[in-house]
C-alpha cells in the first residue's frame, strides 16, 4: 500500500480517540505497519491500543521542539526507535505531549516535534496516525501541527455544534494545504441520526466517509478505560472498514 499520514480531529467528547484506535487496529489487521502518535495533553490512545493505564503513562514523551530531519540532531526513525512502544493491538505508540502538573507551560514544543517528524517520510511505517487534542488550536498554530498530513478524519457526533466544528476544521485544513478532509459520523443511535449526518454534511460540503453506530460494548470499554475492544461489533468494524477504503482511495488518487 502507499504510505499515508492521517490526522484524527474533532470536538471534545465525540469519540475521537476511540475512532483513532479502531483505525490503527484495523490497518494492522490489513497487514500495515502503523505508527500512532498521541498529541493529547491527557494521552489515552494507549488504552485504545491494548495498554493498561500504567503502561500508557509509562510511554516516554517525545522531546520538545527538537529539530528533526535536514540539519537537525536526529531523525524521525531515531525518535520512533527511542520513544516508540509496541502495543498489544499492533501499532507502535508515541506520546508527544503530557501535562502532569498545573503551570507546566506551553505544549507548543511537543507539537513542533510532531510537525518535524511528519515532514519526513517514516520509512518503517505504512500508516502514520496522529490523534490530535480536541479543538482547533493544532490547526491554527504557526506552521500547523498537521501541515504534512495527507488526510484529516473529522469525527462528529449527531449535534449541530459538532458539525460546525467539522466545517471550521475543513476550512483551516484547506488554508494549511492539507489535500483532503473526510468526516465520520459517530454514535449514531437510529436512522434519524444517520439522516442528520447525511443532510448536514452534504449541506456543508463535507465528505461523509462512514457512520459508526453507537454500540454499548464499545461505549462501556471506553468509559471504563479498558480500551482493548477485542470483540468489536460487526456493525462498527464494517463502518471502520469503509472508512479505511475511503482513506486508501484518497491517497492513491493523489499519487
Amino acid at each position: 500500500m502507499s504510505a499515508i499520514t492521517v490526522g484524527v480531529v474533532g470536538k471534545g467528547g465525540v469519540g475521537k480517540t476511540t475512532i483513532a484506535g479502531l483505525i490503527a487496529r484495523t490497518y494492522v489487521e490489513r497487514g500495515a505497519r502503523v505508527i500512532a502518535i498521541d498529541t493529547d495533553s491527557n494521552p489515552n490512545l494507549g488504552l485504545s491500543l491494548g495498554f493498561s493505564l500504567a503502561e500508557t503513562e509509562a510511554v516516554p514523551v517525545l522531546p520538545r521542539a527538537v529539530l528533526v530531519g535536514s540539519g537537525g540532531p536526529t531523525t524521525a526513525e531515531t525518535l520512533v526507535a527511542d520513544y516508540g512502544r509496541p502495543t498489544p493491538a499492533g501499532p507502535t505508540l508515541l506520546s508527544a505531549i503530557r501535562v502532569n502538573e498545573a503551570g507546566g507551560g506551553c505544549t507548543c514544543g511537543g507539537h513542533a516535534t510532531v510537525r518535524g517528524m511528519l515532514a519526513e517520510t517514516l520509512a518503517d511505517a505504512d500508516v502514520t496516525l496522529v490523534d490530535m487534542e480536541a479543538g482547533l488550536e493544532h490547526l491554527s498554530r504557526s506552521g500547523g501541527t498537521l501541515a504534512y498530513a495527507d488526510v484529516l478524519v473529522v469525527v462528529c457526533e449527531p449535534t449541530r455544534k459538532s458539525v460546525i466544528t467539522a466545517t471550521r476544521t475543513r476550512d483551516l485544513a484547506t488554508e494549511l494545504g492539507i489535500p483532503r478532509v473526510v468526516a465520520v459520523g459517530n454514535k449514531a443511535r437510529d436512522p434519524e441520526d444517520i439522516q442528520f449526518f447525511e443532510s448536514q454534511f452534504a449541506a456543508n460540503g463535507l465528505t461523509l466517509a462512514c457512520v459508526v453506530p453507537y454500540e454499548t460494548s464499545v461505549a462501556s470499554a471506553d468509559q471504563e478505560a479498558l480500551g482493548r475492544l477485542d470483540a468489536v461489533p460487526d456493525s462498527v468494524r464494517s463502518a471502520i472498514e469503509r472508512l479505511l477504503d475511503e482513506l486508501d482511495r484518497t491517497v492513491n488518487s493523489s499519487h
